[in-house]
């Protein structure tokens, strides 16, 4: 082979999101070429919501797993850490060997099949001169082979391929085929063992994020989503939830205590099914409306490390459960949460002291639970295949509140009927404006575009029509994004409305102003539209405000040594937001505020920037001076979207975070800002770039 010859580049493909048209457009990752300042952008953006910044700033975890890996190595040996991340626990168990005298014979094999991830561990490796100690292989850990990947079995498994569910990272597959493949006959392992842990509890704000039906027969609008005889017609996404249970602790009443459910060894192959049924004694009168589950990691064989997950109240001294008081494991982080599994319907009644059984299952990715009391109530939630529209939670809440659905009604009702025969556009995936105008006005011709929802919308609504007294002749769905019905002359009259929430199914986890693309959809209408056409909402108000946000400014820090192991070169790329060095910032990410642990607000909420939906989409700037009201230290501005109804703004919808519903965008300051008399203020400035339909957001704190 010539010098000039060129080696073949390792490929792989990055889904990223176009957030003004909510199109998958899939990424070439390659090493090398010409591209490569393109992909390191974009691996930026791809790594930056991801959790490993915030599980390499859980001080506590990488503690317990350095302990872990020292007590577990007791001479040179071949060590395989699957689902790598930046090494660190490679790089932990190659300085525990080098410790020894043979250690010529050590052997670290570190997997890790996301080729960004990959390419950034090298770059940690080379910073920490590990490069020769650390085998990298940009693999999945079932495409090694042993005799040409591998020298040889590996005698110590090291692995953190946990979600919060625990199995969803696909735990059980990954350890069957490592120990069929890959190790040595009794490996040891880091962890030891995981066990999952499960509580009743009672709370009518998680009742609200899953019983639509029950929450509309207290309403009387006279719209039914989800009417009689249909009560499941719309469910929840998951089954298991994730959230940070204890940011809700004051709305929960315990219904039980805490009790033990799986066990799963990490150091023997586990099975692909298990079930257990077991009895649980209520601990008072109520009603159960979920399940709140967490684990718990032993990591070393003797047992003297733990790691939990479980929600703050489980940490006291009395509840039988010594391995959750774990000292050091009081921080808040966002990388591992609670699960709730909800309760199908308004929930279980249980008396004190009587008893509810419990059964729970497992298969290679998840657990699920039934529960049954008295052999006469039985509450089987195994099962979401017959709900016709599966929203997430928050959005099921969305739809079953008062306020939110007064105030649509209300700025619809004193519009739509100053037409005889309107043509109405319901230019998002909101089920309800659909259901909501076609019950309104009987003369309305309404087209759903319903580019997310697609075919299970159009479903939806054919099921429950009936019910809403209109006839699906005059609704049509296209399932595909509103600007479809340019083509072919599909439009032969002009649109009187043009209406959304706006929501696009599955981009409820993105950044509060990704649902702009409503105003670039309706700027690509804007030939169809007549000229006193009504658009709601006719305006976006980007809102801001000052927060205080120790736990996750923590969780967000630039990274420095993280058990002795430099990491400093991982920090732009992961979307390190504090400590930064001068000139440099932060991401803006998307975040629930009232379950980031500690908050509070510093400032008045005053607005950022408007978008003018009677008008095209452009870019638009501003920069305003936010007057501090409390003294305290400021981390950085939370940022979301109210979106204005109504010309007259006297209807307003906020997805600030007082309604819990939505996620705001925060946005951290490079280093906290202690307020006081000498800083009572800071700036900040966003950009909407129109082409892209990001917004970027610097903050400026005073010299």
């Amino acid at each position: 082979m010539s010098a000039t010859t060129a080696c073949p580049k390792t490929r792989a493909f990055q889904l990223r999101v176009n957030p003004l048209t909510g199109d998958s457009e899939w990424i070439v990752v390659e090493e090398g070429g010409d591209r490569e300042e393109l992909e390191e952008k974009t691996s930026k953006n791809l790594l930056a919501t991801t959790s490993y910044l915030d599980m390499l700033n859980d001080s506590y975890r990488n503690w317990a797993f350095r302990a872990a890996i020292e007590k577990t190595i007791k001479k040179p040996c071949h060590v395989l850490d699957i689902g790598a991340g930046t090494g660190l626990l490679s790089m932990m168990a190659a300085r525990t060997m080098a410790k020894f005298e043979e250690a010529s014979e050590a052997k670290v094999s570190a997997c890790e099949s996301y080729l960004p991830m990959g390419k950034l561990m090298r770059r940690v490796l080379r910073k920490n001169q590990m490069e020769k100690k650390v085998k990298v292989f940009h693999k999945r850990s079932d495409e090694l082979l042993v005799g040409v990947d591998l020298q040889s079995p590996a005698e110590v498994l090291v692995s953190e391929i946990l979600d919060s569910e625990l199995l969803g990272e696909g735990l059980i597959p990954t350890l069957q085929q490592a120990h069929d493949m890959l190790l040595a006959k009794n490996p040891q392992t880091v962890p030891y063992r995981a066990t999952t842990y499960g509580q009743l509890v009672e709370s009518p704000f998680l009742w609200k994020l899953h019983d639509l039906f029950s929450n509309e027969i207290n309403l009387s609008d006279g719209i039914h989503l989800t009417p009689a005889g249909l009560e499941r017609v719309i469910g929840i996404k998951k089954q298991q939830y994730v959230m940070h249970c204890t940011a809700m602790s004051r709305e929960i009443r315990l219904l039980s205590e805490p009790f033990k459910i799986f066990e799963f060894d990490f150091w023997k192959k586990p099975e692909s099914h298990g079930e257990i049924e077991m009895s649980i004694k209520a601990s008072s009168d109520g009603n159960v409306i979920a399940v709140i589950s967490w684990w718990v990691l032993q990591l070393d064989e003797e047992g003297s490390i733990f790691y939990s997950t479980a929600p703050r109240w489980t940490n006291c001294p009395d509840n039988g459960m010594v391995e959750n008081c774990i000292p050091g494991n009081e921080n808040w982080c966002d990388h591992w949460k609670q699960c709730v599994w909800f309760i199908s319907g308004a929930g279980l009644p249980v008396l004190k002291d009587k008893l509810v059984l419990f059964k729970a299952a497992y298969d290679e990715i998840k657990i699920s639970y039934h529960l049954k009391c008295d052999d006469q109530t039985c509450c089987n939630n195994f099962n979401f295949g017959n709900c016709l529209l599966e929203l997430s939670p928050e959005r099921v809440a969305v739809y079953g509140d008062k306020d939110w659905r007064s105030g649509f009604i209300n700025a619809m009702r004193n519009t739509l009927n100053v037409r005889s025969a309107p043509l109405c556009i319901i230019a998002d995936d909101s089920v309800f404006l659909t259901i909501l105008i076609s019950y309104l006005s009987k003369n309305a011709n309404t087209i759903s575009s319903f580019p997310g929802l697609q075919e299970k919308g159009a479903q939806y609504l054919q099921a429950i029509a009936d019910s809403n007294g209109f006839s699906m002749d005059r609704v049509k769905v296209i399932g595909k994004r509103a600007s479809y019905l340019l083509t072919d002359n599909l439009i032969q009259q002009k649109v009187d409305f043009l209406v959304g929430e706006p929501f696009y199914y599955g981009n409820e986890g993105a950044l509060p102003w990704q649902n702009l693309r409503f105003w670039k959809e309706r700027t690509l209408l804007d030939s169809i539209l007549s000229e006193d056409v009504v658009i709601m909402p006719c305006k976006g108000i980007l809102k801001v405000c000052a927060m205080s946000l120790p736990d996750l400014w923590r969780s967000r820090c630039s990274l420095k040594k993280v058990e002795g192991f430099d990491h400093s070169v991982v920090n732009e790329t992961l979307g390190a937001c504090g400590n930064l060095p001068p000139l440099l910032e932060g991401p803006c990410l998307p975040y629930y505020i009232w379950q980031c642990g500690e908050v509070e607000e510093l400032s008045e909420i005053l607005p950022l920037m408007e978008f003018n939906f009677l008008e095209p989409i452009h870019a638009c700037s501003r920069k305003i001076k936010i007057e501090f009201s409390k003294l305290g230290i400021c981390h950085g501005f939370a940022l979301w979207i109210d979106w204005v109804l109504d010309n007259k703004k006297s209807l307003l919808v906020s997805t600030g975070p007082i309604s819990r519903y939505w996620k705001q965008g925060v946005k951290l300051l490079s280093k906290p800002l202690a307020v006081n008399a000498a800083y009572s203020f800071a700036e900040i400035e966003a950009f909407f770039d129109h082409s892209s339909g990001e917004i970027t957001i610097s903050s400026f704190s005073p010299s």
